[in-house]
């Protein structure tokens, strides 16, 4: 049975030396193919200055991909622009683009749906139904830069799905949007966001990338944490703060520590001081996040007097604090709510 084509936006430049090895072809073409794929084009036979002959071995087992814009929302608050995107399969996957003063940012999916199961977040709902491929998440941009006409300048890895646990092609997909023949995005203009899984924190800091890591920890102890994010049975949250210690120690890099504030659970004052306590000496800021509330869930938002009372304590701790502006709120722009939306409303998904 011959094998499935596979994305070319998949494959790296050392991924693209070693095909042309395979096939004896001059190593210098890897690099002009990688070019291409940058450059708009919408199939292989577009790439002008590839032999004929390497352009029909890679037809043969490859595609280059591309995703189609199901549904579009506009906010009319602030611009704001929400994505619903199929993929090849059928499957639905939704991303956020944001404008501001510095450039245009996107909040994109890593996965098409989580497993993580955090009780007050939409993704989850339904479960992880499989990890997008870097060339995915990839296409997610480009469709994105294709349909505003301006160029993506910063990307914000936090959309549905936990990229940690899809992190081999996640890695992938930072040094391909990394290269400068591939989107040239520097690090520094990229945050990767996880819900604390420790073992990737510290692979991480290993790579001394200099992103941005964004660490949804939602509350300041174990009881707490458990109760609304089931990540936190298998990881604790000293063990959490150590990764982070290591990893700013690795990379000299600020971490960001998000902190979704729902009413009577973790936005109490006594747990303002004990989050204060928690990271005390940490390279680091707090990002407080009214949550957005969903029908699925028993959870409310704080009010914003509490919001910023928290805040001020967190201040007066020495603790850097900001609290996240709420963008395309009449969109329902919040992770995973429109997707939840339309599969509830059509047939659902094919599952692969």
């Amino acid at each position: 049975m011959k094998a499935a084509k596979k994305n070319l936006r998949d494959m790296t430049v050392s991924d693209l030396e070693g095909l042309c090895t395979e096939h004896e072809v001059q190593k210098f073409r890897a690099r002009q193919v990688f070019k291409w794929l940058y450059k708009g084009i919408k199939s292989i036979d577009e790439m002008s200055d590839i032999p004929l002959d390497f352009r029909n071995i890679l037809k043969e087992s490859f595609y280059i991909g591309s995703i189609e814009i199901e549904k579009k929302f506009l906010s009319q608050k602030d611009g704001t622009v929400k994505y619903l995107l199929k993929l090849k399969d059928g499957n639905i996957i939704e991303s956020v683009l944001m404008k501001y003063g510095f450039g245009i940012s996107v909040c994109l999916s890593t996965q098409v749906g989580c497993r993580m199961g955090c009780s007050f977040c939409a993704s989850t709902i339904g479960g992880l139904i499989r990890n997008l491929t870097p060339g995915e998440v990839i296409d997610e941009v480009l469709t994105m830069q294709e349909d505003c006409q301006e160029r993506i300048s910063n990307i914000v890895l936090m959309g549905s799905g936990e990229p940690f646990d899809n992190y081999a092609n996640i890695i992938k997909f930072l040094k391909i949007v990394n290269d400068k023949d591939g989107l040239n995005i520097g690090m520094r203009h990229i945050t990767l966001s996880t819900c604390g899984l420790v073992p990737e924190i510290i692979k991480l800091g290993d790579l001394n990338l200099q992103l941005t890591l964004a660490v949804s920890l939602h509350a300041p102890n174990d009881e707490i944490r458990r109760e609304i994010m089931p990540v936190a049975n298998k990881y604790a949250i000293n063990d959490i703060i150590d990764a982070c210690r290591y990893y700013i120690n690795k990379t000299n890099r600020r971490i960001t520590f998000e902190y979704s504030m729902i009413k009577g659970v973790n936005d109490g004052i006594d747990n303002a001081y004990e989050l204060a306590e928690l990271l005390k000496g940490l390279l680091c800021h707090v990002n407080l996040i009214p949550i957005n509330e969903i029908e699925e869930s028993k959870h409310k938002k704080s009010h914003m007097g509490r919001v910023n009372e928290f805040k001020k304590i967190l201040e007066n701790k020495g603790i850097e604090v900001t609290v996240r502006r709420e963008l395309g709120a009449d969109i329902n722009a919040a992770c995973g709510q429109l997707r939840k939306n339309y599969v509830s409303n059509n047939r659902g998904e094919a599952r692969f």
